[in-house]
């Protein structure tokens, strides 16, 4: 393969004769072989849109002419747009605090940039990876910037997933809004409850999820953008400093705002923890919700079998017929990794030591994974389980029917003594909660049937209270 050369302060390196990369990058290729996978792509579109602005900034502070700048400002943008994904190589988990990161997006913006101008690659006396394209910056404030950018958009889509997945659940508590059901505490029988109420419990869950995320904004978006190596802005001019977060908040559409205390918040990472737990509670409750989800649709036959999910694919290569709940497994473990990446961000962020953490580019992977894993479950949970989840009405009305959950309906009408011998003789009789309180003429047909309906069962507690030692069945 061609070579070209390059020096840095370790020497001479061969480069790629074509590659938009250079010296530092191959370097970092050769210690880093870790993760085997780049950063994320939405790191290095943020990155991009950084680079973007402080080019801006640069140019209204004269330090480039405009053909330079343009070429430099048209690099960045492609970077933006995802057009150069495929030339930031540089490992996931890397030493350094980023910095082969940055300097893998420095040398490809400085060589597309040449390109742009008809000039050969690595030529650095035209345009410098470090000289122009990292010019008044630092990678202590470059990357936690462009980390916090791409976590924010992140965000956006994590937000709408979440807001339709909750609205899939609430189109369910109306649809089974008639279905009687029975409700269970430890996994035993309780009292009566309908289908329609524990998808709205969900809905409910979701649209806390839903607000949560949604302020997670405003933890991420005081960046320590032109605070350069520690925050003090060393090398860089103070019209810099001030100028660049606002063409960064032109650039992005966002709500950033420069640190009060740039030394501070170049320092600490704790909003990435914080950050992190609030998407740990989403994941809890996709955990939870999927675990529901497996347990109602159990059997079908020997099982819950109260609900019946889309069948998604044949589930066995040896038993025929079988269909498992393969999307509730599926985004389970996609809630458990969030978890553990979550304990992961959180040691990462507290082993930042004096003036900076040197452990980000852990904290940014598994960030931004955490927040694809999210949004990408609550997508295949919305579009390939619930839209399509359908209630087993006569499963349900069966379980009511025979379950001693339903003798808890019965208690103000009948009172609890007798409540419990009617649970005690179905039990003993095998027989249903029905059969026995008619046989004894304790209920017609008609007022068991209003004890449970759903109009009954999902009334927030009495009509009136009865006086102790009065029948339910006459007036007080």
């Amino acid at each position: 393969m061609p070579q070209r050369i390059e020096c840095d302060l370790l020497g001479e390196h061969t480069v790629p004769a074509d590659a938009l990369y250079g010296v530092y990058t191959v370097r970092a290729l050769e210690n880093f072989p870790l993760a085997r996978r780049p950063v994320h792509p939405a790191l290095i579109h943020a990155y991009g849109a950084v680079k973007l602005a402080c080019a801006r900034t640069n140019r209204e502070l004269g330090a480039w002419d405009e053909a330079k700048v343009a070429a430099v400002e048209g690099a960045c943008r492609e970077m933006m747009e995802g057009l150069l994904d495929a030339h930031i190589v540089v490992d996931a988990l890397q030493g350094g605090a980023g910095t082969s990161t940055n300097m893998n997006v420095n040398e490809v913006l400085a060589n597309r940039a040449l390109q742009i101008l008809g000039r050969p690659l690595g030529e650095y006396a035209t345009i410098s990876p470090l000289d122009d394209i990292n010019r008044h910056q630092s990678t202590n404030d470059t990357y936690p910037t462009a980390l916090r950018v791409a976590a924010i958009q992140q965000l956006h889509r994590l937000e709408q997933e979440v807001v339709a997945l909750q609205e899939a659940f609430q189109a369910k508590e109306k649809q089974f809004a008639h279905v009687v059901k029975i409700g269970r505490t430890q996994l035993q029988d309780a009292v009566l409850t309908t289908l329609g109420r524990e998808m709205g419990a969900y809905a409910e869950a979701f649209s806390r999820d839903r607000w949560r995320i949604y302020k997670c904004e405003e933890r991420l978006r005081v960046v320590n953008l032109g605070g350069t190596a520690i925050g003090t802005g060393l090398g860089a001019p103070r019209e810099y400093i001030f100028r660049v977060v606002e063409h960064l908040r032109e650039i992005t559409g966002l709500g950033l705002a420069r640190a009060e205390n740039l030394v501070e918040a170049t320092q600490n990472a704790d909003v990435f923890v914080e950050v992190s737990g609030i998407l740990k509670a989403c994941a809890s409750n996709l955990l939870k919700v999927a675990t529901d989800l497996r347990l109602l649709s159990s059997g079908p036959d020997g099982g819950f079998g109260e609900i019946r999910l889309p069948p998604r694919q044949a589930g066995s290569s040896i038993m025929p017929g079988k269909v498992n709940p393969v999307i509730p497994e599926a985004v389970s473990q996609a809630a458990i990794a969030v978890m553990a990446h979550d304990q992961a961000i959180t040691q990462a962020c507290s082993l930042g030591s004096l003036e900076f953490n040197a452990f980000l580019p852990l904290v940014a992977d598994a960030l931004l994974t955490s927040l694809d894993l999210l949004a990408n479950a609550c997508s295949i949970l919305r579009r390939l389980c619930v839209e399509g989840l359908e209630a087993d009405e006569a499963r349900c009305r069966q379980h009511v029917e025979s379950s001693t959950a339903t003798v808890t309906a019965l208690v103000e009408t009948v009172g609890y003594e007798a409540a419990q011998d009617v649970a005690r003789a179905a039990r003993e009789q095998r027989k249903t909660i029905r059969e026995i309180v008619l046989g004894r003429g304790l209920l017609s047909a008609a007022q068991f049937d209003a004890l449970i309906a759903p109009e009954a069962v999902m009334r927030l507690g009495s009509t009136s209270p009865r006086p102790r030692g009065s029948s339910a069945l006459e007036p007080p």
